[in-house]
């Protein structure tokens, strides 16, 4: 059958003008292309190696901002597409958050874990993250933490939060800091 590929962006989140991130494209094969799409127009092609591809985007303008997909083929055959990952270039005017986790970054299989992303902000709400997904893990709102419940080997891996507040335009923060959980 076709085979599976997935996308995400590395690091995740909202990037400032002049900032970079890179998309990565993966698939169970290892040999092939990968065709990147922005808003439905092939921007790059590369090779697969090692069953992935990565397309940086480096010193970021606003014209970087939009919808990104890869299309993996063999030859001129497109045999699979990813879902859609947003891009988005906007300035940080807020302050940077702190990624915290309850009771710590080493549990045991079926504890359960609270990620807090605090920031020096009123009305902020913010986004948790988890490297290699296509969307944000959850929305929390201020003073709302993120609770995972029985957690398993599948909410390993290394977690950020970035903030933003809706006033008469989106105001986003940097990314915090990074925070690997690791589930025994």
């Amino acid at each position: 059958g076709a085979p599976t590929i997935s996308i995400f962006q590395k690091p995740a989140g909202v990037i400032p003008p002049g900032g970079s991130t890179t998309i990565c494209c993966s698939c169970q094969r290892d040999n092939g292309y990968f065709d990147l799409y922005k808003d439905g127009h092939r921007v790059r092609t590369l090779e697969l190696r090692s069953s992935r591809a990565e397309f940086s985007i480096s010193n970021a303008t606003q014209k970087d901002t939009g919808a990104y997909s890869c299309h993996y083929r063999d030859g001129d055959t497109v045999l699979a597409h990813s879902e859609t990952v947003e891009i988005w270039v906007r300035e940080f005017r807020l302050p940077k958050p702190v990624l915290s986790v309850l009771p710590g970054h080493d549990v045991a299989a079926g504890a359960d874990v609270v990620f807090r992303c605090t920031i020096a902000h009123p009305k902020a709400g913010c986004f948790l993250y988890l490297e290699g997904w296509v969307k944000e893990v959850k929305f929390i709102s201020k003073d709302e933490d993120c609770k995972l419940s029985h957690v398993h080997k599948g909410n390993e891996g290394r977690y950020s939060c970035q903030c933003f507040t809706r006033n008469a335009s989106l105001e986003w923060s940097a990314v915090s800091e990074t925070l690997d959980l690791v589930v025994r």
